[in-house]
């Protein structure tokens, strides 16, 4: 058997984190409560203003923004002159029958989601093959029920407090909505942003 290499991977990253619960649960409650439209016609959600600069949340964004950047790191980018911004964090009610299309999120290094309320029958996140190469020479899978080399999508079980983050290019979509109590999470982009480097005065010493 040749030597196997792995490269060009589509890392996810999750972890469990409930500290941060009540208190965002409690800004994306007031959050909702400001909206005054119906839900969506097609797809049964609500989406909130973007609440990223709340003080409240300075800790939950602090965590997210350094966990951002110790991934971009861990991948191998240069984050020496680099720090991570919490761009922007909104939350998204999804009742019964809603979806989220698969997509990507442009101008963003990471994407990530910290679910809040989960209930039986909730949508699971999906996370899609990026490569439109693979796609186009399909093959039927030995176990579709099993992640392995082969696998077009993979799904992660959301639960109060799991936080998630990908890659922005990495394409992630929510299956449908089965429950009759609301699916309830925060959706946020993290940006890379260049801080340059503190330079030493050149002014001539009289």
């Amino acid at each position: 058997m040749a030597d196997v290499f792995h490269y060009f991977s589509s890392p996810v990253y999750v972890s469990e984190n409930p500290e941060f619960l009540p208190v965002v649960s409690e800004v994306s409650d007031e959050m909702l409560a400001k909206l005054t439209h119906d839900p969506h016609e097609i797809y049964p959600m609500f989406h909130t203003d973007n609440f990223a600069h709340d003080p409240r949340l300075t800790e939950f964004c602090t965590f997210i923004a350094q966990t951002g950047w110790n991934i971009l790191k861990d991948q191998g980018y240069a984050m020496e002159n680099f720090g991570v911004t919490v761009d922007a964090a909104w939350t998204q009610k999804h009742l019964k029958h809603s979806l989220m299309e698969q997509h990507v999120h442009g101008g963003a290094q990471l994407v990530g989601f910290y679910f809040l309320e989960t209930p039986e029958g909730s949508s699971r996140a999906l996370f899609h093959d990026p490569r439109p190469g693979k796609l186009q020479n399909f093959m039927p899978e030995t176990n579709p029920s099993e992640a392995t080399l082969a696998s077009n999508m993979i799904n992660f079980e959301p639960k109060p407090g799991l936080l998630i983050i990908s890659n922005a290019w990495l394409p992630h979509s929510f299956g449908r909505h089965a429950s009759e109590e609301p699916l309830k999470f925060v959706h946020f982009n993290l940006s890379a942003v260049y801080s340059p480097p503190v330079q030493c005065s050149t002014a001539e010493v009289v």
